[in-house]
């Protein structure tokens, strides 16, 4: 394991100003997204999808690296055929690979969720690095009830990151560990606040003790909110300060960032939110704080898009404003006045 070439691909990663997006949609999450524009979800249209997003001219200024799902980076621009992953390196995006296999319900729980995919995962890193991937996402699904989590549910999770993370490293790859904290539900913030700090803590328990090394990683966690269906849900000020104080207790320094997934929320909110709490650090914070957003970086270009080649630059021109917002935030220098 090169452990500098691991930090220096992390805090490329997480460098101010970029950010990840997330562009490792399944067949059948994609299947639902097309579904909104009513248009039939084939690799071909997937494929014209993803190059739509990729190619957007300037998309490389507030992008430092694409998440793929594995048919994706096997796929090639349409205008001259070039690998999705070298084309992304070329403009100095770095590609990933979403290498999880889902979330399954966990032996022995009501309603729980262990995620799958360590088996063969060794020979499947190998392949993904020499298509070109230099970082690897894993998520793990923790859902807040009356009953759950279990800490059987939390410690099965964490380990089965921290296997992941261990197996990224001793290939080259900079693992993105994503222990994330549903929104559904009628949760407080304070419930929130005391499950992410207890998944915190036990993942980064996991990761010690599998010899992770915390330089060469990304953490991509929920922020600390109210479930949905909460009464009392929580304004953007709050959000901020009660994540960025989970984060003080449980995340080591050594961690280059921090990359949020937006897990539901508006694509306002989750721009305001971001802002927010890099206000509340400012210059003196102890890890970059960044997005790793999918729904809430591309909701606004699929809706123009439409699936239509006329539509590609309007919808281009959405993806890149989007992104460049949020790479405002990261500067704590958003205003909603922006939208």
């Amino acid at each position: 394991m090169d452990l500098n070439s691991l930090n220096g691909i992390a805090k490329k990663m997480v460098e101010k100003g970029r950010g990840i997006l997330a562009a490792d949609e399944s067949a059948p999450t994609c299947k639902k997204r097309f579904d909104s524009i009513n248009l039939e979800s084939t690799e071909e249209n997937r494929n014209a999808y993803r190059d739509m997003l990729f190619t957007t001219d300037g998309m490389n200024e507030f992008i430092s690296g694409v998440i793929l799902f594995d048919e994706t980076l096997r796929q090639s621009t349409l205008n001259d055929n070039t690998p999705f992953p070298k084309y992304l390196s070329d403009l100095d995006v770095i590609p990933g690979i979403k290498v999880d296999m889902g979330a399954h319900h966990l032996p022995g729980s009501e309603g729980e969720k262990i995620t799958e995919g360590l088996d063969g995962l060794d020979g499947r890193l190998k392949e993904y690095y020499s298509l070109g991937a230099r970082f690897a996402k894993w998520r793990a699904v923790i859902n807040i009830s009356d009953s759950t989590p279990s800490g059987a549910c939390i410690t099965a999770n964490a380990h089965a990151l921290a296997r992941y993370a261990a197996l990224c490293q001793e290939n080259g790859l900079v693992p993105i560990v994503e222990p994330e904290i549903l929104m559904d539900g009628e949760h407080s913030i304070q419930d929130s606040f005391m499950v992410t700090e207890e998944v915190l803590h036990t993942t980064f328990s996991e990761l010690y003790l599998q010899n992770v090394e915390f330089e060469g990683m990304v953490l991509k966690p929920n922020m600390v909110m109210s479930g949905y269906e909460c009464s009392e849900k929580a304004n953007v000020d709050t959000v901020a300060e009660m994540t960025v104080t989970v984060l003080k207790r449980c995340v080591p320094s050594a961690v280059p960032g921090i990359a949020f997934l937006s897990g539901g929320q508006s694509d306002e909110d989750a721009t305001a939110h971001l802002n927010k709490m890099n206000q509340i650090l400012g210059e003196n914070s102890p890890w970059n704080l960044t997005y790793s957003y999918g729904r809430a970086l591309q909701a606004p270009a699929l809706k123009k898009w439409g699936g239509q080649a006329m539509n590609v630059k309007d919808a281009q021109d959405a993806f890149y404003k989007r992104a460049k917002l949020n790479s405002l935030a990261t500067h704590g220098k958003y205003d909603s006045s922006m939208e």
